[in-house]
């Protein structure tokens, strides 16, 4: 009989159960039914090679029972003998056949024990192979990239930072759902399973070590109280979260965030702009997607640019990061670029197969715009 609330505190459980849960990618070179089956066949195969000897020399043994071996004979004396049983019921007698005892059954014996309980051993100690390599992974993990949730707009970030060089194995996923994490897994990614506005989950993804996370959970209260929880865990991380309504960027900015994107005006101006003009739409669509056509990138000033305006650079400048401020390619506040600036380009994204904005069609029934007076 359950009392009321049983279940409820069941479940409480299972979840907490699965808030210290961290899966680590898997390189299966291997299915393990197909590994069992290969070492069952194997037994298998040395049992009928054991009983095929002993009965190709069956005068050379004695059967307790009726003094001959048969066939059948064989193949009992072929198991009780290689598991290591010996009933002593069917003995060797002759000199043959007790070398072949010697020197092929014994080796055949070693070898089919080493099978099974290679396999048996193999099972037992999979769980403390998978905690040693859990503790190697939280020893030598730094300067990682955190992202919590991952939906469409985790995904998308993760496939971004991973576009600029990020390795993946310096990415950890953080989402209560077992089954995202195992699709993330499954993509080569580090997993947390659980509610990522508790630290204890935080913590098993080494967010103190972090040097970067991307909040991008589904609603947003959740998003302020883990972006408040990284903060408190993490003082230095850059911490980048994203909400669906503006009203809400402020409040995740005093919570420690270092950039906040409103992905549903975000979406709307894109939508817009793609009215207004669809060419324009296009290209900002294509500079979204990291490594294809247009690339938005961040990067240093070479010394071959000290001294000269933004314009006069090789790259197509949009803006000039000069310490704290970011300014436009013609604020009369930049004046010649210095060694310590970083730029702020559009360029040719090499790799890819995808066709670059210029090489793409309007859709259908759609015109290029006209300039005013034009």
């Amino acid at each position: 009989m359950k009392l009321p609330g049983q279940d409820a505190i069941a479940r409480g459980a299972d979840e907490r159960v699965a808030t210290y849960r961290v899966k680590l990618p898997k390189k299966i070179v291997e299915h393990p039914f197909r590994q069992v089956a290969k070492r069952v066949l194997l037994a298998l195969s040395l049992l009928v090679a054991a009983a095929l000897i002993v009965y190709a020399d069956h005068d050379g043994y004695n059967d307790n029972s009726d003094g001959s071996v048969d066939l059948l004979d064989a193949f009992y004396y072929a198991t009780v003998s290689l598991s290591t049983t010996g009933y002593g019921d069917i003995t060797p007698v002759s000199d043959a056949a007790r070398l072949t005892n010697i020197f092929v059954i014994t080796p055949m014996r070693v070898l089919f024990l080493i099978i099974l309980v290679g396999t048996t051993l193999e099972v037992l100690t999979e769980r403390t192979r998978e905690e040693w390599r859990l503790t190697r992974w939280r020893s030598t993990l730094r300067d990682h990239t955190i992202v919590v949730g991952f939906g469409t707009k985790g995904r998308s970030a993760i496939q971004t930072v991973c576009a600029t060089g990020l390795r993946k194995d310096q990415v950890i996923v953080v989402d209560p759902s077992s089954k995202v994490i195992e699709a993330a897994v499954a993509d080569g990614f580090a997993g947390v399973t659980g509610d990522a506005t508790r630290s204890e989950v935080l913590k098993r993804a080494e967010v103190h070590k972090a040097r970067k996370i991307i909040i991008a959970t589904q609603r947003d209260d959740t998003a302020v109280l883990v972006t408040l929880t990284a903060r408190q865990l993490n003082r230095g991380a850059k911490i980048v979260a994203a909400v669906r309504e503006e009203e809400n960027a402020p409040l995740l900015k005093q919570s420690g965030a270092d950039a906040v994107i409103t992905s549903a005006s975000a979406a709307g101006r894109l939508l817009g702009l793609s009215v207004l003009s669809p060419a324009a739409g296009m290209v900002l669509e294509d500079l979204i997607q990291q490594g294809s056509g247009l690339d938005i990138v961040e990067r240093p000033v070479i010394k071959a640019e000290v001294g000269k305006s933004p314009r006069q650079t090789d790259d197509l400048v949009v803006s000039v990061v000069r310490g704290h401020r970011v300014l436009g390619y013609d604020d009369p506040a930049v004046g010649t670029l210095e060694l310590t600036d970083r730029l702020i380009t559009i360029v040719r994204a090499t790799p890819g197969s995808q066709v670059a904005p210029d090489e793409r069609r309007l859709p259908p029934g759609v015109k290029p715009m006209t300039p005013p007076g034009g």
